[in-house]
């Protein structure tokens, strides 16, 4: 076992909106020692509606990791396949009782040890960064993701201006969602992950994201990054959240 210790925070911030619909959670379970669970939602169909689909990320969430270990699972893959198909489901209900059209963003992910594993509906992002180095970066999944993945390249383009956030998978939408899983086994001091929605990366290039968390604490990170956010969007900011989760040598600080 890598010898690692595992610094983690959140951050979250309205922006220049009347109500947060973003939610954020880093969550332990007895049933996964050695492990946590980072989960990042941005809730998206009416104010209300918006709330309620995150919120019931963010609980489907710690419920199934409080209740189902990975031998109950048969893996973690299909853990966090079960965390998105049953909040997909739980909105899906709900928007049937209120007569909302509530949807929402899902990206989760779980470290134990020197192993990660992560999943992601919608276009809130996982980075994972190696010191400064982009490793990884999960796919938005919008409209000209769509286009590019059925080989309509130059319809994509177009689409990346015309329909820049135009989802075609999220949980909570009147058809299945597309969760893409990962995995990474080979974790190695220094990696860290950024989870965030969209207002936060849109206003960070990668490099900025990769060069920070290199040479900062996990709490450093987020607040620096929620300013440049902030200072950035003008006054017209979205909503905001984000989890980093780093791997640290024992006794850092």
């Amino acid at each position: 076992m890598s010898n690692f210790r595992v610094s983690a925070c959140t951050a979250e911030h309205i922006g220049d909106r009347s109500e947060q619909q973003d939610r954020v959670a880093i969550l332990t379970s007895p049933r996964h020692p050695n492990g946590l669970l980072a989960v990042v939602s941005d809730g998206m169909g009416g104010r209300t509606g918006g709330r309620m689909a995150s919120d019931q990320v963010i609980a489907t969430a710690n419920h199934v990791f409080q209740d189902m270990a990975e031998a109950d699972a048969g893996s973690l893959h299909a853990l966090l396949k079960t965390i998105a198909e049953e909040a997909h489901t739980v909105i899906r209900l709900s928007a049937l009782s209120s007569e909302k059209e509530p949807h929402a963003t899902f990206v989760a992910l779980i470290v134990r040890r020197d192993y990660a594993i992560w999943a992601h509906s919608g276009d809130s992002r996982l980075y994972h960064f190696r010191g400064s180095r982009l490793v990884h970066r999960t796919e938005d999944q919008t409209y000209a993701w769509y286009l590019r993945a059925h080989g309509r390249t130059e319809q994509a383009a177009e689409a990346d201006i015309k329909f820049k956030h135009m989802l075609v998978s999220a949980l909570g939408l009147n058809r299945p969602p597309t969760v893409v899983i990962s995995e990474a086994s080979d974790l190695q001091l220094g990696d860290s992950f950024l989870l965030c929605s969209d207002g936060l990366w849109a206003h960070i290039s990668d490099t900025e994201f990769g060069e920070f968390l290199a040479r900062t604490s996990a709490r450093e990170a987020s607040g620096e990054f929620v300013q440049r956010a902030r200072e950035r969007a003008r006054g017209g900011g979205d909503n905001l959240s984000l989890a980093i989760v780093k791997l640290e040598a024992p006794g850092s600080s």
